[in-house]
């Protein structure tokens, strides 16, 4: 029986054509899409532990970014015939998603979690940097894994004048504006880039413009992942425990004095910290005995 894929096309804005693919490659990743413009191809997986570990009160997210020799027709020659290790370029992309991907996984999600983005084949001219947190987020977006996404990231050149998304390796030489940008279909996620000096107005165009073209792929995101099946239920999850009676108690006890301690205007870094557990230990002498120990965690967190 053969693979049926599921694929979901779109121009991203100047005639170029970007497919998303799921179903054939890494069905045993929790989510895991093909990225497809021109001859350029990008494999992003994500995988997730159910649960979390003990004692973990951070997102463990890990993102890496790989470019396989065959990507470009060769193999590794001289003493090592296998990949090495991650280069510069590759270990800078990846904290270009990870930049973008972190902040949107949910506040008490915290799974160990890995996205892969392997480099498939590309061409000459096209930077894959500006296809990564695409094909990443659409991972994410065809999973069960709870996402406030979906998110991509663009590269904005301007030429001659004139703005272009994702412009080839050739043109970037007569660029005075070289940004990439990431963002949801309602706000940015970060920007990073380099420029020659330019007006207050031309930067807000740049990134009004990266915006539009990033609300193209995440609508077709959003498309493509209601065609899996997978995606429409995310996964439950309890990772951690609140208790929001208490974390109003705490701020009824402890705000104004927080406030007052901070506004005091006090330039010295260490009196005010030293105001500040003052002010907790004060609170926490408050509780019972039996409460302090019990509720340890949740004074030092809220």
């Amino acid at each position: 029986m053969a693979i049926q894929a599921i694929t979901k096309s779109f121009d991203i804005g100047d005639g170029r054509i970007v497919t998303l693919e799921t179903g054939k490659l890494a069905k045993q990743a929790d989510g895991s899409v093909v990225v497809k413009m021109g001859d350029t191809m990008l494999l992003a997986t994500i995988v997730t532990k159910k649960e979390a570990a003990d004692n973990v009160d951070f997102l463990p997210l890990s993102v890496d970014y790989q470019e396989k020799y065959a990507a470009t027709g060769r193999f590794p020659g001289g003493f090592f015939k296998r990949e090495a290790r991650p280069s510069e370029y590759e270990i800078l992309v990846s904290r270009l998603v990870d930049r973008a991907l972190r902040p949107l996984f949910p506040d008490d999600y915290h799974a160990e979690t890995q996205v892969l983005i392997t480099l498939i084949s590309t061409e000459k001219d096209v930077l894959p940097d500006a296809l990564a947190c695409l094909a990443a987020s659409s991972a994410i977006a065809v999973s069960d894994i709870p996402f406030n996404g979906p998110i991509s990231e663009v590269r904005v050149a301007r030429i001659d004048g004139k703005f272009c998304i994702n412009p080839g390796i050739a043109e970037l030489p007569n660029a005075d504006i070289d940004i990439m940008v990431a963002a949801s279909m309602e706000n940015i996620m970060m920007v990073e880039g380099e420029m020659k000096e330019i007006s207050e107005n031309d930067m807000l165009e740049a990134i009004k413009f990266a915006h539009d073209a990033i609300k193209i792929q995440c609508k077709a995101q959003t498309e493509f992942a209601n065609l899996v099946e997978a995606s429409k239920t995310k996964r439950t999850y309890c990772h951690e425990v609140n208790d929001f009676d208490f974390k109003a108690q705490i701020r009824q006890a402890t705000y104004e004095k927080v406030y007052n301690a901070a506004k005091s205007g006090n330039a010295d870094k260490h009196a005010r910290h030293d105001a500040f557990a003052a002010i907790k230990q004060e609170f926490i002498d408050s509780l019972p005995e039996e409460e302090q120990i019990a509720k340890k965690a949740l004074i030092s967190k809220y």
